[in-house]
C-alpha cells in the first residue's frame, strides 16, 4: 500500500460515506404533482417535504450512516434548481433535454441574463431544516460546483461580452455562497460536477469541439474558477467534489478513467476530498490516483453501483480498495456508491429497500476494512 511521509491531518474523515440524492418517497412524487396542478400550495407541499425528510435522515443514521442528506427532497434536478435560484440566473422549458443513453430526460434550460450574485438563496433554509433534523450527526448539503453554469447554461453575451468577467464574477458568486452556507451551520459541502468526466471522453470531447469548446481552455477556467471560489474558505468547512458521469434512470452519459485529468484535479485543485465513480469498466483503473499528491486529501471510492438493486461481492469490494491503496495510502481512503439514486426526482431503477441495502452494505464493508 503506497504510503505518503505526512500524516492525514483532516479531522472529519466519513469511511462510510454516500453522494446524496436518495430514491423520492411516493408521498414525495405525490405532493409534487398536485402542486404543480394547483391542488396543494407551496406552504402544504413544504411540510410534506420536511415529514419526508425527517423519515429518511432517521432511516440514514439506523443504517450507520454519519453524515446525513436530505435526499435532495425537495428538488427536481441535482442542478438545475440550485443554479437557477442564484440571482441572474433564470429557468426555463425549452429545448429537448439532456440526452442519455437509451434516454432523455424532460426538458430544461438555465440563462445567465443578468451579472451574477448569491443573495438569499431559498436553499439555506433547506439545509437550516437538515441541519436541525440531524442532530448530533453531521448534516451534509449538495450543490452543482460552479462550472456546471458555464457548462449547461447560457450566457447572454450583452452581459458578459467577456467570458473572464463571468468566470470572475462566478467565482465570486460561489464565494459568497459557501461563506452563507456556512453561516448557516454547515460545515460538510459537497459540489457535484458531471463537466470533469466529459473532459475524460474521447467521445464528448469531440462532440465539444463540434460545438466550438475547447477542452484545454476549460480545464484551465474551470479549475481557477473553482480555486477561486474555495479560496479562503473557514478552516472547518469540509468541501469535497463528486465526478459524475452521468445518472438518469439508471442510464449514463460519458466513459473514460480519470488519466486526462487527473493530475490538475487532484494535484491542483485545493479541497478535501474526491467522490469518484469506479463501479464499472467505463470508470477505467486506479492508476490516475498517482497523482493524489496532499496526505489530507480524501478519495471516496464509488464502488458500489446505484443504478442497480443487486448486492456487489463484499470480497470483491474489498480487493478493489486493496488494490487502490497501491496508489494512495489506505487511511485516505472512503467508501460509498458511486452515485446518487437519484439525481433527478425520476429516480434510478431500484427500490427503496434495495437503496437502503446498497447503503447498509458500504457501511457494513467500511467497518471491515477500516477497523
Amino acid at each position: 500500500m503506497k504510503t505518503l511521509n505526512t500524516s492525514n491531518n483532516n479531522a472529519t474523515i466519513f469511511r462510510a460515506d454516500q453522494v446524496g440524492s436518495l430514491l423520492r418517497s411516493d408521498a414525495i412524487k405525490k405532493a409534487r404533482l398536485q402542486n404543480t396542478n394547483g391542488e396543494i400550495s407551496l406552504e402544504q407541499l413544504r411540510k410534506i417535504e420536511d415529514k419526508e425528510i425527517a423519515r429518511i435522515v432517521q432511516k440514514q443514521k439506523e443504517v450507520g450512516l454519519q453524515a446525513i442528506t436530505d435526499g435532495e427532497f425537495r428538488r427536481a434536478w441535482w442542478h438545475f434548481d440550485f443554479l437557477e435560484k442564484l440571482v441572474g440566473v433564470n429557468g426555463f422549458w425549452e429545448g429537448n433535454g439532456i440526452q442519455f443513453h437509451q434516454k432523455q430526460t424532460k426538458s430544461r434550460a438555465i440563462k445567465v441574463t443578468s451579472k451574477l450574485d448569491f443573495e438569499n438563496h431559498p436553499m439555506l433554509e433547506d439545509y437550516k431544516y437538515l441541519h436541525q433534523a440531524a442532530g448530533d450527526h453531521t448534516a451534509k448539503f449538495t450543490i452543482p460546483s460552479p462550472s456546471m453554469l458555464h457548462f449547461r447554461g447560457e450566457i447572454d453575451k450583452s452581459i458578459y461580452p467577456d467570458e473572464e468577467e463571468f468566470f470572475d464574477d462566478l467565482a465570486k458568486t460561489y464565494k459568497k455562497g459557501l461563506q452563507a452556507f456556512y453561516d448557516a451551520g454547515c460545515r460538510y459541502l459537497q459540489l457535484d460536477d458531471t463537466s470533469w468526466a466529459y473532459l475524460c471522453s474521447k467521445e464528448q470531447k469531440e462532440q465539444l469541439r463540434a460545438k466550438g469548446l475547447n477542452p484545454d481552455y476549460l480545464i484551465k477556467m474551470y479549475l481557477d474558477t473553482l480555486n477561486k471560489a474555495v479560496a479562503d474558505r473557514p478552516d472547518d468547512l469540509k468541501i469535497t467534489m463528486h465526478i459524475c458521469r452521468g445518472n438518469f434512470r439508471s442510464t449514463w452519459i460519458s466513459s473514460g478513467g480519470y488519466e486526462p485529468v487527473a493530475e490538475q484535479l487532484f494535484g491542483h485543485l485545493n479541497i478535501d476530498g474526491f467522490f469518484l465513480e469506479y463501479d464499472n469498466d467505463r470508470s477505467g483503473g486506479f492508476e490516475p490516483l498517482r497523482f493524489v499528491n496532499k496526505s489530507d486529501l480524501n478519495i471516496v471510492l464509488g464502488l458500489i453501483t446505484s443504478k442497480f438493486g443487486e448486492l456487489e461481492s463484499k470480497d470483491t469490494i474489498i480487493k478493489r480498495i486493496e488494490e487502490a491503496s497501491q496508489f494512495v495510502d489506505l487511511n485516505q481512503l472512503c467508501l460509498s456508491p458511486q452515485c446518487g439514486f437519484a439525481s433527478t426526482e425520476e429516480g434510478n431503477l431500484l427500490t427503496e429497500e434495495q437503496q437502503w441495502s446498497k447503503l447498509q452494505h458500504v457501511v457494513d464493508i467500511s467497518k471491515e476494512v477500516w477497523k
